[in-house]
């Protein structure tokens, strides 16, 4: 397959397990969905490039290594992608924030912009884009192609839940995006849903239908 991570740690596959189950309420899943975006968190993070520095222990001297170069910003995909935000930012709070309105047209199952509020030097930064869920793909490819457009030359996408066709389309589109999720599952369905799925994140996110 192509670039694409699947975090199988033993917490993420329990906690992602709960959120399948169509009895999770709705503030058990959004709280799953922040613990596993932290736990993903630490899987795409761990290339962050480091630097030596010397500081004073309170018995000596050491080198020790920090954060160094680019800077990160996480894009999420309105309005589901939010429920991943508590938990990035929980890793690393100076990251900047930026965010994509796009809804899927029910007929076409295209995705249309609605918003986009994004900061002035994606150029300098790491930019993750996240959504819970890759099914056809359309959605994230339009997300990445708008970072792009605002200079971000190093992105990744992450998710929940992918489906084969959506990952097919998205590298297709960006063939250099590597894809971070906590798994691949069957297919769509003819819907544009992906199987066995988690259902609609947005609706059980936020307690709406």
């Amino acid at each position: 397959m192509s670039d694409v991570h699947v975090i199988d740690h033993p917490l993420v596959q329990h906690k992602l397990s709960m959120l399948r189950n169509k009895n999770t309420t709705t503030q058990e899943f959004r709280n799953l969905i922040r613990e596993v975006s932290t736990l993903m968190g630490y899987e795409i993070l761990r290339d962050l490039p480091m630097e030596e520095v010397e500081v004073e222990t309170p018995l000596e001297a050491m080198k020790t290594r920090t954060l160094a170069g680019k800077k990160l910003c996480v894009v999420p995909i309105l309005r589901a992608g939010n429920g991943f935000l508590d938990g990035l930012l929980q890793l690393v709070p100076s990251a900047r924030v930026g965010h994509i309105g796009l809804y899927r047209d029910p007929e076409t199952l295209i995705p249309v912009e609605y918003y986009l509020k994004l900061p002035d030097d994606l150029a300098n930064r790491r930019v993750i884009v996240v959504d819970p869920m890759l099914a056809t793909g359309h959605s994230a490819i339009a997300a990445v192609e708008r970072v792009r457009d605002s200079d971000a030359t190093d992105v990744k996408f992450m998710c929940l839940v992918a489906s084969p066709e959506g990952i097919a389309n998205f590298h297709e589109a960006h063939p250099d995006v590597p894809v971070y999720t906590a798994a691949v599952d069957r297919m769509l369905n003819e819907h544009g849903y992906i199987l066995p799925g988690i259902g609609d994140a947005g609706d059980r996110m936020f307690g709406t239908k």
